[in-house]
């Protein structure tokens, strides 16, 4: 068993004059029981080294975690896992749990197997995680709702753009008409005729307005069908060359999950125009097992490194980190591979309608055919 307290020699401990002054907490234990603790470790738990040397570790745990602190000793003196580092819980003398990062190894002391070790309080710094967890996942949620609700006005501003405003404008051409048919040629017949111009001009802003907000064509035609319309009217409005492959496909989406992916590639191809100076863009879609992929490429001047790595560290970038929010809200991920003067590509993974979730870390996404397209947005 333990030796007592105050038959232990100091002069022992090699370097002794470093480990009681050391910064970190320096202990031995053997046979379960503290066999020495510097001034360090013993004050992590609110005691002088005296009160910890002689005593069994089991004072200092937590009741619930005396079990895993043995086993942990034993694997060590067994040789099973000579070398060990954790983090344990500590049991303060006010009742208070601390939290060490404890590193320790297995080493004859006194000619029989111990323990000796360091550790160095991290209750502080974990409380500093939990507290940015917490930060993290209320800004998640944050974002997620205000898409939600972004998404919200945006149908409801299509709603009242196409059936209220251009409702309007439809009854002023249809008046137009009526006056341009009962009208002699003549200056007013002239002025009625370029008004029915300017008319239909302004429908058809109001309908490309409308389809911008909330497409038409993504709750009726479905998201492929839809991506193809508008990649149309893009390269018309840009001047980029545009090739989308297919045009067509079957895709089991919720119609909110859709949105969210039209979404994104909506928000793909307004930083390709606005920021790639690209001639070419070229989208891919696909569903392999259970997946949906999306790859955008560019051929344009691309952006740094660390801003594809790291959207999120760079300012003016709210566009990437709107569209990698709404892939972790779709359970899928997003990627981005962009060299500087050789363009940006984009692919977006995700879940299909009763599909599990991608894994962030690891997305299932198919081997990029090319390093396309643009810089951030806004």
């Amino acid at each position: 068993m333990s030796e007592p307290a105050n038959d232990f020699d100091i002069s022992s401990i090699p370097f002794r004059g470093l480990v009681e002054q050391a910064l970190a907490g320096v202990y031995i234990i053997q046979d379960e029981v503290f066999q020495y603790a510097n001034a360090t470790w013993a004050a992590m738990t609110g005691h002088t080294p005296q009160q910890l040397i002689g005593q069994p570790v089991s004072r200092f745990v937590p009741p619930e975690d005396v079990e895993e602190v043995s086993a942990r000793y034993h694997r060590r003196v067994s040789g099973v896992e000579p070398s060990m580092r954790f983090v344990v819980r500590g049991l303060h003398r006010d009742g208070s749990i601390v939290f060490i990062d404890v590193h320790g190894m297995a080493l004859e002391f006194r000619g029989r197997p111990a323990v000796v070790g360091v550790g160095i309080e991290v209750t502080e710094q974990l409380e500093r995680n939990r507290q940015l967890e917490r930060s993290q996942q209320q800004y998640r949620e944050l974002a997620a709702y205000l898409i939600a609700v972004r998404e919200r006005q945006r149908s409801a501003y299509a709603r009242e753009v196409h059936d209220v405003l251009g409702g309007l404008l439809t009854s002023m051409k249809l008046n137009v008409g009526r006056i341009l048919r009962r009208t002699a040629p003549g200056e007013i017949r002239d002025i009625a005729d370029d008004l029915n111009g300017l008319l239909q001009e302004a429908i058809n802003s109001v309908r490309e307005i409308s389809e911008s907000l909330h497409p038409q064509a993504l709750e009726y035609l479905g998201l492929a069908t839809a991506m193809a319309s508008y990649l149309e009217r893009f390269e018309t409005r840009s001047g980029i060359q545009a090739l989308m492959c297919p045009k067509e496909l079957a895709l089991p989406l919720e119609n909110s999950r859709a949105t969210m992916v039209y979404r994104i590639f909506q928000e793909a191809l307004t930083n390709v125009a606005r920021h790639a100076q690209a001639t070419e863009v070229e989208v891919r879609l696909a569903a392999e097992q259970g997946m949906l992929h999306l790859h955008i490429e560019d051929n344009g001047r691309g952006m740094p490194p660390d801003m594809a790595a790291a959207p999120e560290s760079a300012a003016h970038c709210f566009g990437l980190l709107s569209m990698k929010e709404r892939a972790r809200e779709l359970g899928g991920a997003l990627t981005i591979q962009s060299t500087e003067g050789l363009g940006t590509s984009i692919a977006l993974a995700v879940p299909l309608d009763g599909a599990a979730p991608a894994d962030p870390a690891h997305p299932s996404v198919p081997a990029s055919q090319g390093s396309h397209q643009e810089t951030p947005d806004d």
